[in-house]
C-alpha cells in the first residue's frame, strides 16, 4: 500500500528539521559500534571487575570465547503491580542465554514509582522527572560498556520512556524491551469510575471506595485501562522494539515465560547474524512517526505528547505538537478502550490487539512498513498473535478480522475518521485535548472561569458547593518549572460530578491529566506554563474562556488591548514553598529550573 501523503509529508519535514541533530547522533553511534568488544578493549583490571561474579563457565564464554554478553536493565520492584513479575525474569534470561552459548548480567536497576499510589500527593511532583532519572540510571547501567546487546525490563508510565531515552544514548547496542503484561480483569473501569463519583459526592464512604478500588487493582500486571502504561506497550509494538504480540499477554499465562525467552533469542539473532539493527538506527524518524500514528489510532495517553517528544530528541529527532495535529487529521480512531470506551485491555487483546491495529494501519498506508525492527521480518511480523507451536516454542497466527467491533474496527469503518488528540491554539497558549474520550456535544465549552492555584483549592471549592454552574476551571502553577508537572487525575471525579449535574464544565491547566483521564473536556499541558510567565498567569476569576476542540482553539474572550495590558501574576510564595520542600522535592530543584516546555518534552537534560 502506498504511504499516505500526509504521513509522508510529516515524516519528510521531521527528517529535514532534524538534520543538524540526527546526523551527529548517527556518527557517534557508528564510532561506538566500530570498537572491539569490551572484554578485549578494556584493561585487565576493568575486565576482572566486570566479570568477577559470573559463574566460571559464563566467565569463560564472555572472556575467552568472546560470546555475546547481554545487559539486563530492570525496573523490578513489588510496589508496582506491573513490575512485580520481573522478579524472576533475570534468572529466565540468564538460563536462556546460557542455552544459546551467551551470557547475561543484570547491569543495573532503575527506580520505578507507581503514579496510582502518588496521585494527588506531593510524591506525584517527582513523577515526570523520574523519567529523566530512569534515563540516567539506564545510562549508568550501560556505561560499564562490556555489553553486546541489552534487554530492558519495564512497563509503566515514565519507566518505558526513561529506559528508551537511556538506551538511545547507547544507540550502537541492539536492544529489546521485555514487558510483563496486564493483570486479569477485575471490577470494570466504568463501575470503578461510578464509585469514585459517588465518593466525591459523599454518597459512599471510604470502606466502599476502598473495596471498589481493590477489586479493580487486584493482582500482578498493569492496570487494565488504556492509560500511559498500556499506551507504552502499544507504541513499542508499533516501533518494532518488542517480540511481536508480547504486550498484552497476562503475567500468569502459559506463553509469558516463553515470550521472555524469545526476547533473548531475538536480541541474539541481531548480534549473531551481524545484522546492523542497533536501537539508535532502528529508532529513526519513520519509527517515531509510526509511534505517533498508533497513539492517535488507539486514543492513547496524552502523556506521550511529552514523553515521545523527549524520546525522539534522545535519538537526534525533533518533533512537535504540530506534527501530531497534522497526523491526527488523517489517522482514523480504530479502538475504543477505557477511558475512550468501556472495554479494558484484556478485551482489546481478545478482539485482535496490537496485531489487528498494526495490520490495519499498514494496509491503509498510514505506517512506514520499511522500517528496521528487532525482527528480521520487519513490521509485518507485528500483525500476528503469538501462540504455542506445540513443541515448546512459538508461532504467530494471523489476527484476521476484529473479534469485537465495539472494541476494534477496521480503517475502512473506524469509530472516527480522525485521531483521538487535538492541538489547541489561542491567546492562552498551546495545549492539547484528548477528544476521543469526550462526547461530541462537549467539544465546545464557553463559560466564565474560576482560577485555582492548586488542585486542593478546587477540591475545597467543590466540597463547599461553589462550582455548581457552567464553569471553566483553570488550575495553574502545575507545569514542569513550577512543580514538576504532576498528573491531576484526582480532579476527574468532582468535575465529572458537575458535568453529570448538567453543567457545561471544562478544565484548563498547565499540568497533566492521567492517561486515564475521562469524559470532561480538558485543555492540558498549556504552554508556556504560568510559572514561566505564560498566559495562564494573566487569567482572572470571571474571565470567559472558550475551548473549541473542533476549531482547535483555546481563548480568553477579552479585547486584545486589555489582555495584552494585563500584568501576569507571580506564583504565590506559599505555593512556591509547598512545591519545593518535603518528600524529596528538594533534590529535584535543579530539574525544575532546567526543564524545557511540555511541548519540548519537559526535558531536564538538554
Amino acid at each position: 500500500m502506498k504511504l499516505h501523503s500526509v504521513v509522508a509529508t510529516v515524516t519528510g519535514r521531521i527528517r529535514q528539521r532534524s538534520e543538524q541533530t540526527r546526523l551527529p547522533y548517527l556518527e557517534r553511534l557508528a564510532r561506538a559500534a566500530d570498537r572491539r568488544p569490551g572484554a578485549e578493549r578494556l584493561g585487565c583490571a576493568n575486565v576482572a571487575h566486570a566479570f568477577a561474579a559470573l559463574q566460571a563457565n559464563d566467565k569463560l564464554r564472555v572472556v575467552s570465547q568472546r560470546a555475546p554478553n547481554i545487559a539486563i536493565v530492570t525496573a523490578y520492584n513489588d510496589m508496582l503491580s506491573a513490575h512485580a513479575p520481573f522478579q524472576h525474569y533475570p534468572d529466565i534470561i540468564k538460563a536462556e542465554a546460557r542455552r544459546l552459548g551467551a551470557t547475561a548480567q543484570v547491569a543495573g536497576g532503575v527506580p520505578a514509582m507507581c503514579d496510582g499510589v502518588t496521585q494527588g500527593t506531593p510524591g506525584m511532583e517527582l513523577s515526570l522527572f523520574s523519567r529523566d532519572v530512569i534515563a540516567m540510571a539506564t545510562a549508568i547501567a550501560l556505561s560499564h560498556d562490556v555489553f553486546d546487546a541489552a534487554l530492558l525490563l519495564g512497563v509503566c508510565d515514565k519507566i518505558v520512556p526513561g529506559l528508551l531515552i537511556g538506551a538511545l544514548q547507547f544507540g550502537h547496542l541492539p536492544a529489546v524491551f521485555v514487558p510483563a503484561g496486564p493483570m486479569t480483569s477485575g471490577m470494570s473501569n466504568n463501575d470503578k469510575a461510578k464509585v469514585r463519583e459517588q465518593a466525591a459526592q459523599g454518597l459512599v464512604g471510604r470502606a466502599e471506595l476502598l473495596a471498589a478500588e481493590s477489586n479493580a487493582y487486584h493482582g500482578q500486571g498493569t492496570c487494565t485501562f488504556y492509560g500511559t502504561a498500556n499506551s507504552n506497550q502499544m507504541l513499542l509494538e508499533a516501533m518494532g522494539l518488542h517480540v511481536p504480540g508480547t504486550a498484552f499477554v497476562n503475567p500468569g499465562a502459559a506463553l509469558r515465560e516463553e515470550l521472555t525467552r524469545e526476547a533473548v533469542r531475538t536480541v541474539l539473532d541481531v548480534t549473531n547474524a551481524k545484522r546492523f539493527a542497533p536501537i539508535g538506527r532502528l529508532v529513526d524518524e519513520r519509527c517515531i512517526v509510526n509511534a505517533m500514528v498508533t497513539l492517535l489510532a488507539t486514543g492513547g495517553s496524552t502523556n506521550h505528547l511529552i514523553h515521545w517528544v523527549a524520546v525522539a530528541r534522545a535519538a537526534g529527532i525533533v518533533i512537535d505538537w504540530d506534527d501530531f495535529a497534522a497526523l491526527s487529521e488523517v489517522v482514523p480512531l480504530l479502538a475504543r478502550v477505557y477511558p475512550n470506551g468501556s472495554a479494558d485491555v484484556n478485551q482489546f487483546q481478545a478482539a485482535g490487539g496490537p496485531g489487528f491495529v498494526i495490520a490495519e494501519l499498514l494496509d491503509a498506508g498510514l505506517l512506514h512498513g520499511d522500517v528496521l525492527t528487532v525482527r528480521a521480518g520487519g513490521l509485518r511480523e507485528y500483525t500476528g498473535t503469538p501462540e504455542s507451536n506445540g513443541t515448546g516454542g512459538l508461532r504467530w497466527a494471523s489476527v484476521g478480522r476484529s473479534g469485537d467491533d465495539s472494541v476494534l474496527r477496521p480503517a475502512s469503518d473506524p469509530f472516527s475518521a480522525t485521531g483521538g488528540l487535538q492541538l489547541l491554539r489561542g491567546n492562552l497558549g498551546r495545549s492539547v485535548i484528548k477528544v476521543s474520550a469526550v462526547p461530541l456535544e462537549r467539544h465546545l465549552i464557553e463559560a466564565p472561569c474560576r482560577v485555582f492555584d492548586s488542585q486542593e483549592a478546587l477540591h475545597r471549592a467543590f466540597d463547599a458547593n461553589e462550582l455548581n454552574r457552567d464553569i471553566v476551571c483553570v488550575v495553574r502553577w502545575q507545569g514542569p518549572q513550577a512543580n514538576g508537572m504532576p498528573e491531576l487525575h484526582k480532579l476527574t471525579p468532582p468535575l465529572a460530578v458537575l458535568q453529570g449535574r448538567g453543567f457545561r464544565v471544562a478544565l484548563v491547566t498547565d499540568g497533566r491529566m492521567s492517561g486515564a483521564s475521562g469524559k470532561v473536556p480538558a485543555a492540558i499541558h498549556v504552554s508556556p506554563e504560568a510559572a514561566a510567565g505564560g498566559p495562564l498567569s494573566k487569567v482572572r476569576n470571571g474571565d470567559v474562556i472558550r475551548l473549541d476542540a473542533a476549531a482547535g482553539t483555546l481563548q480568553v474572550l477579552l479585547d486584545s488591548a486589555e489582555w495584552d495590558a494585563r500584568v501576569p501574576d507571580s506564583m504565590p510564595e506559599a505555593r512556591s514553598t509547598d512545591n519545593a520542600l518535603g518528600m524529596g522535592r528538594e533534590l529535584f530543584a535543579g530539574m525544575r529550573r532546567a526543564a524545557l516546555t511540555a511541548e519540548a518534552g519537559a526535558c531536564s537534560w538538554l
